[in-house]
């Protein structure tokens, strides 16, 4: 545990910190006001601060509460002052404590375990909450294990690089680290870098202004200005292609954009959250993916694991869905968990969502008791003089046998990208990859 001091005596802030180090904490540095505070904040980056309210300076210890506030770091008060007026105000900052001078070593150490147990248990309750709020749903350890990532790094700067097969939740996961962090005030802007064009990469990304090209009438803001202050979520990163990767490594590198026909040049400041379901190591042993982007990318990795490794998740997702779809149908029988839990669930998450939202409209009374699960594919050895497609070629064809079964519908309800477990605008994406007309009619 990392402790800030702000004392501007400096014989009680020695004695403070020979109190603390003697428990085992460790004291980072101790400030005599706000302005030293504020850079030992940002260079140490302590855990606690330990705050003395008259300090050396303008700005009083109150007035840092208020920022520690903001940056949701936990503090408490250390004061000889008793002076109502200052006690009041000091409470409109909500500190885990307040101790005053002269104090024991024994009343300090218990102060610290009462606001510690304090923060801790807020702590998981707004994590609880923020969670629920992006439909993040589990009970199995491998669903804890993905909660322990969000939770250990989303009070942090640090880019975050989600993998995991499509439909897993990555954006969830994504969403779930920005509304915990301190930027969670400021917006969290989504990119979906399959749907974007090598031709619109810069103008999309960082904004142009008027009469930049063809058909520019006005000034554009680009996504990076858009999240200025909170979350750029580059997903699907691993589909960008090579120039936009040179391009973005030199933004994320000097953390500014210029503008398409602007010459002024604009700093940012967001924080950098990736996904994607290919094997980027792969991809860049294959010079299709940048070493130095992916270092830059892969800070804090989480691999959200899929469904058919979290088997105790999938009554609880199957029951939330419920709720979100069910209105009279409420109940899903034991024979039907059984058969959802020796499923393979290849569409993981997406999959089950859009499965109970089609057995709910099917459900004749107030319990699922039947569910059409797709048969698991026939895997058999490919004879040595059988042409071997490539996987291009085969999810290719996968994509036009699914928009001939749904009569070329691509999106809702019965469309292709509901059986295949995608988003609509990544299935048009890949349509234009591939050439594919929406002509299955």
């Amino acid at each position: 545990m990392k402790i800030l001091i702000v004392e501007d005596e400096f014989i009680v802030a020695n004695d403070l910190r020979l109190m603390l180090e003697k428990a085992g904490y460790t004291v980072v540095g101790i400030a005599s006001g706000v302005v030293q505070a504020r850079k030992l904040i940002e260079s140490k980056q302590p855990d606690w601060i330990l705050i003395d309210i008259i300090l050396k300076g303008a700005l009083t210890g109150i007035d840092l509460a208020r920022e520690l506030l903001t940056q949701h770091i936990p503090f408490l008060f250390i004061s000889a002052n008793t002076n109502q007026e200052i006690l009041e105000a000091a409470k409109t900052t909500n500190p885990y404590g307040f101790l005053v001078k002269p104090f024991r070593e024994k009343d300090l150490l218990v102060m610290l375990d009462i606001a510690f147990f304090r923060h801790e248990m807020e702590t998981k309750q707004q994590q609880q909450a923020v969670l629920q709020d992006t439909g993040m749903v589990g009970r199995s350890a491998a669903f804890a294990n993905v909660l322990d990532h969000i939770s250990k790094v989303a009070h942090s700067n640090t880019s975050v690089l989600i993998t995991g097969e499509s439909g897993t939740g990555k954006e969830r996961v994504a969403a779930a680290i920005h509304r915990a962090s301190a930027r969670s005030h400021q917006p969290m802007v989504t990119v979906n870098c399959a749907a974007l064009p090598l031709s619109l990469v810069e103008s999309e990304l960082f904004g142009y202004e008027r009469g930049a090209f063809t058909g520019a009438n006005q000034q554009r803001i680009g996504k990076f200005e858009q999240a200025n202050g909170g979350t750029v979520f580059l997903d699907e990163i691993g589909e960008l292609p090579l120039e936009a990767q040179v391009k973005l490594l030199r933004v994320l590198q000097q953390r500014e954009v210029e503008r398409l026909g602007g010459q002024a040049i604009i700093p940012i400041d967001v924080r950098i959250i990736t996904a994607t379901n290919r094997n980027l190591e792969k991809e860049v042993a294959e010079g299709r993916f940048r070493l130095d982007l992916y270092y830059r990318l892969n800070v804090f990795p989480i691999e959200v694991p899929p469904l058919r490794e979290r088997k105790d998740d999938i009554e609880p997702l199957a029951y939330y869905f419920l709720e979100k779809f069910g209105k009279t149908v409420n109940r899903i029988s034991p024979a039907v968990l059984r058969q959802m839990k020796e499923y393979p669930w290849p569409g993981n998450i997406r999959e089950l969502e859009h499965l109970i939202e089609r057995q709910v409209l099917l459900a004749e009374g107030q319990e699922i008791t039947s569910i059409d699960l797709r048969a698991q594919p026939d895997i058999t050895p490919v004879a040595s003089s059988e042409a071997i497609k490539t996987m291009e070629e085969m999810e290719k064809e996968h994509i036009i046998r699914a928009l001939k079964a749904s009569q070329g519908k691509v999106s809702g309800a019965g469309g292709a990208a509901a059986a295949l477990g995608i988003a609509a605008q990544t299935l048009f994406a890949k349509m234009k990859k591939f050439g594919i007309k929406q002509t299955y009619q």
